[in-house]
Protein backbone atom coordinates (compact mmCIF):
# COMPACT_ATOMS: atom_id res chain seq x y z
CA UNK A 1 0.00 0.00 0.00
CA UNK A 2 1.35 3.59 -0.65
CA UNK A 3 0.67 5.35 2.04
CA UNK A 4 0.23 9.22 1.51
CA UNK A 5 3.15 9.07 5.06
CA UNK A 6 5.53 6.74 6.01
CA UNK A 7 4.57 4.89 9.11
CA UNK A 8 6.87 6.32 11.61
CA UNK A 9 6.87 7.21 15.02
CA UNK A 10 5.44 10.76 15.82
CA UNK A 11 7.10 13.65 13.46
CA UNK A 12 9.07 14.95 16.52
CA UNK A 13 11.20 11.85 16.22
CA UNK A 14 10.91 10.69 12.68
CA UNK A 15 14.08 13.64 11.78
CA UNK A 16 16.05 11.66 14.65
CA UNK A 17 15.34 8.25 13.15
CA UNK A 18 15.36 6.60 16.31
CA UNK A 19 13.14 4.27 16.84
CA UNK A 20 12.44 2.74 13.56
CA UNK A 21 16.26 2.62 13.42
CA UNK A 22 16.79 3.86 9.59
CA UNK A 23 19.41 5.95 8.32
CA UNK A 24 19.16 9.11 6.05
CA UNK A 25 20.02 6.18 2.87
CA UNK A 26 16.79 4.39 2.97
CA UNK A 27 14.42 1.95 4.82
CA UNK A 28 16.56 -0.96 4.47
CA UNK A 29 18.56 -1.05 8.06
CA UNK A 30 21.13 -2.93 6.42
CA UNK A 31 22.16 0.32 4.70
CA UNK A 32 23.23 2.36 8.03
CA UNK A 33 26.70 1.24 9.59
CA UNK A 34 26.16 2.65 12.57
CA UNK A 35 22.23 0.82 13.34
CA UNK A 36 23.54 -2.44 12.54
CA UNK A 37 26.95 -2.79 12.09
CA UNK A 38 28.93 -0.87 14.63
CA UNK A 39 32.10 -2.16 15.75
CA UNK A 40 32.31 -3.74 18.61
CA UNK A 41 34.46 -0.57 20.30
CA UNK A 42 31.69 1.80 19.24
CA UNK A 43 29.02 -0.40 20.39
CA UNK A 44 30.42 -0.65 24.15
CA UNK A 45 31.12 3.17 24.24
CA UNK A 46 27.70 3.81 23.37
CA UNK A 47 26.13 1.10 26.19
CA UNK A 48 28.59 2.53 28.60
CA UNK A 49 27.50 5.79 27.81
CA UNK A 50 23.46 4.77 28.13
CA UNK A 51 24.64 3.70 31.86
CA UNK A 52 25.30 6.73 33.31
CA UNK A 53 22.03 8.26 32.37
CA UNK A 54 19.27 8.52 35.23
CA UNK A 55 15.56 7.61 34.92
CA UNK A 56 13.05 9.18 37.80
CA UNK A 57 9.81 9.66 37.31
CA UNK A 58 7.29 12.25 38.70
CA UNK A 59 4.08 11.96 41.10
CA UNK A 60 1.94 10.83 37.38
CA UNK A 61 5.13 8.32 36.57
CA UNK A 62 6.18 10.75 33.44
CA UNK A 63 9.94 9.96 33.23
CA UNK A 64 12.55 12.57 32.57
CA UNK A 65 16.13 11.71 32.26
CA UNK A 66 19.47 13.10 33.58
CA UNK A 67 22.71 12.92 32.09
CA UNK A 68 26.19 14.59 31.44
CA UNK A 69 25.63 17.06 28.37
CA UNK A 70 26.83 17.24 25.85
CA UNK A 71 25.65 13.31 25.25
CA UNK A 72 27.03 11.76 22.31
CA UNK A 73 26.89 7.95 21.14
CA UNK A 74 28.29 7.06 17.95
CA UNK A 75 25.71 3.95 17.70
CA UNK A 76 22.36 3.27 18.68
CA UNK A 77 22.13 1.27 21.80
CA UNK A 78 19.95 0.11 24.13
CA UNK A 79 19.40 -0.24 28.26
CA UNK A 80 16.63 -2.32 29.71
CA UNK A 81 15.18 -0.42 33.14
CA UNK A 82 12.72 -2.65 34.87
CA UNK A 83 10.83 -5.33 32.87
CA UNK A 84 7.27 -5.27 33.20
CA UNK A 85 4.96 -7.88 34.43
CA UNK A 86 1.94 -7.76 31.93
CA UNK A 87 2.31 -10.59 29.16
CA UNK A 88 4.95 -11.49 26.82
CA UNK A 89 6.69 -10.15 24.21
CA UNK A 90 6.89 -11.98 20.87
CA UNK A 91 8.65 -11.62 17.70
CA UNK A 92 6.34 -9.89 15.48
CA UNK A 93 3.99 -8.59 18.00
CA UNK A 94 2.61 -5.18 17.61
CA UNK A 95 3.84 -3.03 20.57
CA UNK A 96 2.65 -0.07 21.80
CA UNK A 97 4.96 2.42 23.36
CA UNK A 98 5.11 5.18 25.33
CA UNK A 99 7.59 7.54 24.92
CA UNK A 100 9.97 10.84 25.41
CA UNK A 101 12.08 12.56 22.72
CA UNK A 102 14.89 14.28 24.85
CA UNK A 103 17.88 16.07 23.27
CA UNK A 104 21.21 15.09 24.29
CA UNK A 105 22.30 18.26 23.20
CA UNK A 106 20.38 20.26 26.16
CA UNK A 107 18.69 17.68 28.01
CA UNK A 108 15.43 19.38 26.66
CA UNK A 109 12.45 17.10 25.80
CA UNK A 110 11.29 17.44 22.17
CA UNK A 111 7.93 15.49 21.98
CA UNK A 112 6.06 12.93 24.97
CA UNK A 113 3.65 10.58 24.68
CA UNK A 114 3.55 10.41 28.05
CA UNK A 115 1.24 13.92 28.40
CA UNK A 116 -1.71 13.47 26.47
CA UNK A 117 -0.14 12.44 22.70
CA UNK A 118 -1.26 9.31 21.32
CA UNK A 119 1.24 6.05 22.16
CA UNK A 120 3.08 4.72 19.28
CA UNK A 121 2.50 1.41 17.96
CA UNK A 122 5.49 -0.53 15.89
CA UNK A 123 6.33 -3.65 14.63
CA UNK A 124 8.66 -5.82 16.14
CA UNK A 125 9.79 -7.24 13.11
CA UNK A 126 13.38 -7.51 10.86
CA UNK A 127 13.53 -4.35 8.23
CA UNK A 128 10.38 -2.59 10.19
CA UNK A 129 12.08 -1.52 13.52
CA UNK A 130 16.12 -1.35 14.54
CA UNK A 131 16.93 -4.51 15.50
CA UNK A 132 18.53 -3.95 19.35
CA UNK A 133 15.09 -3.24 19.86
CA UNK A 134 13.94 -6.44 19.21
CA UNK A 135 17.05 -8.23 20.92
CA UNK A 136 15.53 -6.15 24.11
CA UNK A 137 12.02 -6.94 24.21
CA UNK A 138 11.29 -9.97 22.61
CA UNK A 139 10.99 -11.96 25.77
CA UNK A 140 10.09 -9.13 27.86
CA UNK A 141 6.51 -8.42 29.08
CA UNK A 142 3.92 -5.28 28.65
CA UNK A 143 4.77 -2.66 31.22
CA UNK A 144 8.74 -2.57 30.57
CA UNK A 145 10.68 0.73 30.97
CA UNK A 146 13.88 1.22 28.76
CA UNK A 147 16.02 3.90 27.07
CA UNK A 148 17.31 3.89 23.18
CA UNK A 149 20.26 6.20 22.60
CA UNK A 150 20.66 7.14 18.21
CA UNK A 151 22.49 9.55 16.50
CA UNK A 152 20.41 12.16 14.80
CA UNK A 153 21.85 12.40 11.29
CA UNK A 154 19.34 15.21 10.74
CA UNK A 155 21.39 17.47 12.85
CA UNK A 156 24.20 19.10 11.51
CA UNK A 157 27.08 18.75 13.28
CA UNK A 158 25.59 15.31 13.96
CA UNK A 159 24.05 14.76 17.82
CA UNK A 160 22.29 12.31 19.66
CA UNK A 161 18.90 12.14 21.02
CA UNK A 162 17.31 10.07 24.25
CA UNK A 163 14.23 8.31 24.93
CA UNK A 164 12.76 7.09 28.00
CA UNK A 165 9.96 4.47 26.63
CA UNK A 166 7.39 2.28 28.56
CA UNK A 167 5.83 -0.89 26.62
CA UNK A 168 1.82 -0.17 27.22
CA UNK A 169 0.48 -3.07 24.93
CA UNK A 170 1.56 -5.82 23.09
CA UNK A 171 -0.83 -7.35 20.28
CA UNK A 172 0.32 -10.68 18.42
CA UNK A 173 -1.01 -10.71 14.98
CA UNK A 174 -3.12 -13.19 13.08
CA UNK A 175 -0.81 -15.09 10.37
CA UNK A 176 -3.62 -14.63 8.03
CA UNK A 177 -7.45 -14.13 8.03
CA UNK A 178 -8.99 -16.36 9.23
CA UNK A 179 -13.11 -17.07 10.60
CA UNK A 180 -15.97 -17.57 7.90
CA UNK A 181 -16.29 -17.12 4.09
CA UNK A 182 -18.79 -15.35 2.73
CA UNK A 183 -20.01 -15.54 -0.83
CA UNK A 184 -19.31 -12.04 -2.73
CA UNK A 185 -21.51 -10.37 -5.03
CA UNK A 186 -21.27 -10.77 -8.76
CA UNK A 187 -19.41 -9.20 -11.23
CA UNK A 188 -16.50 -8.49 -9.18
CA UNK A 189 -13.15 -9.90 -8.88
CA UNK A 190 -12.46 -12.96 -8.18
CA UNK A 191 -9.91 -13.98 -5.42
CA UNK A 192 -7.67 -16.75 -5.23
CA UNK A 193 -5.72 -17.78 -2.33
CA UNK A 194 -2.24 -19.36 -1.90
CA UNK A 195 -1.73 -21.98 0.29
CA UNK A 196 0.06 -19.07 2.44
CA UNK A 197 -2.84 -17.09 1.81
CA UNK A 198 -1.66 -14.64 -0.10
CA UNK A 199 -3.94 -13.93 -2.77
CA UNK A 200 -4.45 -13.88 -6.40
CA UNK A 201 -7.34 -11.76 -8.51
CA UNK A 202 -9.27 -12.53 -11.67
CA UNK A 203 -10.65 -9.08 -12.86
CA UNK A 204 -13.66 -9.16 -14.69
CA UNK A 205 -13.42 -7.63 -18.54
CA UNK A 206 -15.79 -4.90 -17.58
CA UNK A 207 -16.09 -1.49 -16.55
CA UNK A 208 -15.75 -0.72 -13.00
CA UNK A 209 -17.77 0.12 -10.30
CA UNK A 210 -17.74 4.04 -10.03
CA UNK A 211 -18.27 3.61 -6.08
CA UNK A 212 -16.48 1.99 -3.48
CA UNK A 213 -16.95 -1.53 -3.08
CA UNK A 214 -16.28 -3.05 0.26
CA UNK A 215 -16.66 -6.49 0.22
CA UNK A 216 -15.84 -9.07 2.93
CA UNK A 217 -14.65 -12.47 1.84
CA UNK A 218 -13.62 -13.95 5.19
CA UNK A 219 -15.37 -13.08 8.09
CA UNK A 220 -13.54 -12.74 11.36
CA UNK A 221 -14.70 -12.95 14.87
CA UNK A 222 -12.42 -10.12 16.06
CA UNK A 223 -12.79 -6.88 16.96
CA UNK A 224 -14.25 -4.29 15.30
CA UNK A 225 -11.92 -1.76 13.17
CA UNK A 226 -12.67 2.06 14.23
CA UNK A 227 -11.72 4.86 11.56
CA UNK A 228 -7.83 6.15 13.93
CA UNK A 229 -7.29 2.47 15.39
CA UNK A 230 -3.45 1.21 14.17
CA UNK A 231 -4.10 -1.90 12.00
CA UNK A 232 -1.54 -5.05 10.82
CA UNK A 233 -2.82 -6.17 7.77
CA UNK A 234 -1.11 -8.18 4.88
CA UNK A 235 -2.72 -7.02 1.28
CA UNK A 236 -1.75 -7.24 -2.41
CA UNK A 237 -3.19 -4.36 -5.04
CA UNK A 238 -3.58 -4.27 -8.32
CA UNK A 239 -4.38 -2.04 -11.07
CA UNK A 240 -8.47 -2.58 -12.55
CA UNK A 241 -7.47 -2.00 -16.17
CA UNK A 242 -4.94 -4.79 -16.48
CA UNK A 243 -4.40 -6.77 -13.95
CA UNK A 244 -1.22 -5.38 -13.23
CA UNK A 245 -0.31 -6.36 -9.48
CA UNK A 246 1.66 -2.55 -8.27
CA UNK A 247 2.16 -3.48 -4.47
CA UNK A 248 2.03 -6.85 -1.93
CA UNK A 249 3.06 -6.98 1.83
CA UNK A 250 2.71 -10.94 0.96
CA UNK A 251 5.82 -10.43 -1.78
CA UNK A 252 7.93 -8.12 0.94
CA UNK A 253 7.24 -10.76 3.62
CA UNK A 254 6.28 -8.78 6.60
CA UNK A 255 2.44 -7.03 6.61
CA UNK A 256 2.22 -3.39 7.06
CA UNK A 257 0.86 -1.56 10.45
CA UNK A 258 -0.72 1.95 9.86
CA UNK A 259 -3.33 4.20 11.39
CA UNK A 260 -6.41 3.76 9.70
CA UNK A 261 -6.80 7.44 8.92
CA UNK A 262 -6.59 9.82 6.24
CA UNK A 263 -3.48 11.51 7.09
CA UNK A 264 -1.55 7.51 6.20
CA UNK A 265 -4.02 6.05 3.96
CA UNK A 266 -5.52 6.39 0.95
CA UNK A 267 -9.53 7.46 1.62
CA UNK A 268 -10.53 4.12 0.28
CA UNK A 269 -8.91 2.16 2.32
CA UNK A 270 -10.34 4.11 5.93
CA UNK A 271 -13.88 3.87 4.39
CA UNK A 272 -13.75 0.32 3.49
CA UNK A 273 -11.88 -0.89 6.41
CA UNK A 274 -13.73 0.63 8.86
CA UNK A 275 -16.52 -1.42 10.78
CA UNK A 276 -14.58 -4.51 9.59
CA UNK A 277 -13.22 -7.42 11.99
CA UNK A 278 -9.70 -8.57 12.69
CA UNK A 279 -9.61 -11.37 11.26
CA UNK A 280 -11.38 -10.31 8.10
CA UNK A 281 -10.82 -10.48 4.73
CA UNK A 282 -11.99 -7.85 2.07
CA UNK A 283 -11.87 -7.25 -0.96
CA UNK A 284 -11.88 -3.29 -2.68
CA UNK A 285 -12.52 -1.82 -5.55
CA UNK A 286 -11.83 2.29 -5.17
CA UNK A 287 -12.76 4.72 -7.28
CA UNK A 288 -9.81 7.07 -8.64
CA UNK A 289 -11.40 9.66 -6.44
CA UNK A 290 -10.98 7.92 -3.24
CA UNK A 291 -7.51 6.32 -4.73
CA UNK A 292 -4.94 8.41 -5.91
CA UNK A 293 -6.88 10.91 -8.14
CA UNK A 294 -6.16 12.17 -12.14
CA UNK A 295 -2.34 12.41 -11.37
CA UNK A 296 0.24 9.15 -11.57
CA UNK A 297 1.46 7.90 -8.70
CA UNK A 298 5.13 9.26 -7.40
CA UNK A 299 6.81 6.14 -8.42
CA UNK A 300 4.78 5.67 -11.99
CA UNK A 301 3.18 1.94 -10.34
CA UNK A 302 -0.11 3.29 -11.04
CA UNK A 303 -1.37 5.82 -13.68
CA UNK A 304 -3.38 8.84 -12.94
CA UNK A 305 -6.95 8.05 -12.88
CA UNK A 306 -6.65 4.45 -11.88
CA UNK A 307 -9.47 2.11 -10.38
CA UNK A 308 -7.42 0.08 -7.62
CA UNK A 309 -8.25 -3.73 -6.35
CA UNK A 310 -6.98 -4.30 -2.66
CA UNK A 311 -7.35 -8.15 -0.63
CA UNK A 312 -6.80 -6.80 2.84
CA UNK A 313 -6.77 -9.54 5.58
CA UNK A 314 -6.75 -7.37 8.97
CA UNK A 315 -4.47 -9.53 10.87
CA UNK A 316 -4.61 -6.96 14.35
CA UNK A 317 -6.04 -3.93 15.70
CA UNK A 318 -4.62 -1.95 18.32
Amino acid sequence: MKTKLSVSLAAAAVAATVLAGCSSTGDDPSASPSASDPSAAAQAAANAALETVKWEEDADGVPTLTFEQPFNVGTTATRMIKDGDGAEIKAGDVVTLDYTVTSGEDGSITYSTYTGSTPEPVSLIDGQIDPLLIDLLVGSHVGADFLYAAVDTSASPTTSVLMAVTVADAVTPLPRATGTAVTPAEGLPVVTLADNGAPSVEIPKTDPPKDLVSQTLIKGEGDKVKAGDTVTVHYSGWLWDDGKQFDSSWERGAPLTSALDTSSLIDGWVKGLEGQTVGSQVLLVIPPDLGYGDKDSSDGSIPGGSTLVFVVDILAVS
